[in-house]
């Protein structure tokens, strides 16, 4: 369409130049004819110009665009951060720990923690914070089961998450767990009943959590004395142990 244009317009202007000043009175049509070629030479040349630009949006430049969203798609699922939050509840058969759950109430795991043999495992080497929290409805009033009637004891509650690593150099069969959080509080004092129908019963949280650097492999597990399991309180909410990367 150029081509033709240039050609219509070299014709043109060489047919006036040929004719020379003698034929000046009669230069003004001819003038008009050579503007109005040159206009519509114009007009085709952005027409497909706008036809060109609109194939070159809607084709590899919209392949581009998908590849853009998809590469950031991926990133943002690599990116995924490590993170896992079980429910806890009372389980007989367990005498140490309480059973922890996932995919139940508030649950998830996501980045390679995961729960394994009632124990989390760490995907990766770096830093997480590690929490947990154990919740009991403890009995304060003195029974006739009691041994000592008059010391009035206090009723202690203890939890504790520990550690067991590769770099500890321990074989699967004789693991050797170090405790790494620790909490141990007061619930109440034993007191004797003023009434049959008073239990005496408090409620108390043991709440702890810090941040430490963990190795790929390293596994984390919770104790808790075994005469306060029956206590637990597992309704959601309560009870939970968890970590996440930082």
């Amino acid at each position: 369409m150029e081509g033709e244009c240039k050609v219509q317009l070299d014709a043109a202007v060489d047919a006036e130049a040929r004719k020379g000043t003698t034929q000046s009175v009669r230069a003004g049509p001819k003038l008009t004819t050579i503007l109005l070629t040159f206009t519509l030479c114009l007009a085709a040349a952005a027409t497909v110009a706008v036809s060109a630009f609109n194939r070159h949006a809607k084709g590899p430049g919209q392949d581009e665009e998908n590849n853009f969203e998809l590469h950031h798609t991926l990133r943002e699922i690599m990116n995924v951060r490590a993170a896992i939050h079980l429910q806890g509840e009372y389980n007989s058969d367990l005498r140490t720990s309480v059973q922890w759950r996932e995919q139940v109430d508030q649950s998830h795991s996501q980045g390679g923690l995961r729960l394994d043999n009632n124990e989390i495992v760490i995907p990766a080497s770096g830093l997480y914070f590690i929490y947990s929290q154990a919740s009991f409805r403890v009995s304060c009033s003195i029974s006739d089961d009691d041994d000592d009637t008059t010391s009035r004891p206090l009723v202690h509650l203890s939890h504790t998450v520990q550690r067991w690593s590769p770099k500890y150099g321990n074989d699967d069969a004789n693991k050797t767990y170090v405790p790494i959080l620790h909490s141990v509080r007061t619930a109440c004092q034993k007191t004797a009943s003023s009434s049959p129908d008073d239990e005496g019963s408090w409620f108390s949280a043991v709440y702890m959590g810090a941040v430490f650097s963990l190795s790929k492999g390293d596994r984390l597990q919770t104790v808790m004395e075994e005469k306060m399991l029956p206590m637990l309180e597992d309704e959601p909410g309560k009870t939970f142990f968890g970590v996440f990367a930082l």
